[in-house]
């Protein structure tokens, strides 16, 4: 197989936001050419499936300002910090955008949702064994809890109807990691 790397000869600071760093780097090619490459620097997130003992899920409604509309999504957040264990983050979000604690939180690995420009990762987990609580959203954040059947959730993200990447492939993973346990839902 070819060695396709690109390697960084340099890279320009364009934009330093509050959470979000864009780049602009020059990069050798394969064939020993140079481009440019933009970029955008991301702390990455953790998205959650909450399921609770009957089969239920818990997503969120939120507006999102980019796309200008409302989406139904999994709770997620970004770290707030590099050395945020995923899990810690994972359980943080949880709390704050459902009120929800789990007992136990199954990593379903992590995924890159926007390869083209941005370096942004996103952890997913499963999280059981839920104790229902307040949600302790941060300042300036406004989501909705809705709960639904998990199996109604999944539906939805299969044919169309959730338009959000990182929620549709966390309840697709969280589909296959329960059946592959055997687990009836």
């Amino acid at each position: 197989m070819s060695d396709l790397t690109e390697t960084s000869i340099s890279s320009e600071s364009v934009f330093d936001g509050h959470l979000l760093h864009v780049r602009c780097d020059e990069v050798r090619l394969p064939d020993g050419r140079t481009a440019p490459r933009e970029w955008i620097d991301h702390p990455g997130a953790v998205a959650v499936v909450p399921l609770f003992a009957n089969g239920d899920t818990m997503l969120i409604q939120q507006f999102r300002f980019p796309p200008r509309r409302t989406f139904l999504e999994v709770p997620a957040g970004k770290f707030d910090h590099n050395d945020e264990p995923p899990i810690s983050v994972g359980k943080r979000e949880l709390k704050e955008e459902t009120g929800l604690t789990a007992e136990t939180m199954t990593d379903m690995g992590l995924f890159f949702p926007c390869i083209g420009y941005s370096n942004e990762v996103i952890h997913v987990y499963l999280a059981e064994d839920l104790t229902e609580g307040d949600q302790q959203l941060t300042d300036g954040e406004f989501v909705e809890p809705v709960r639904m059947p998990f199996e109604e959730a999944v539906t939805k993200a299969l044919d169309g109807t959730l338009k959000d990447m990182k929620t549709i492939t966390a309840l697709t993973r969280a589909r296959h990691a329960i059946q592959a346990r055997g687990t009836k839902i």
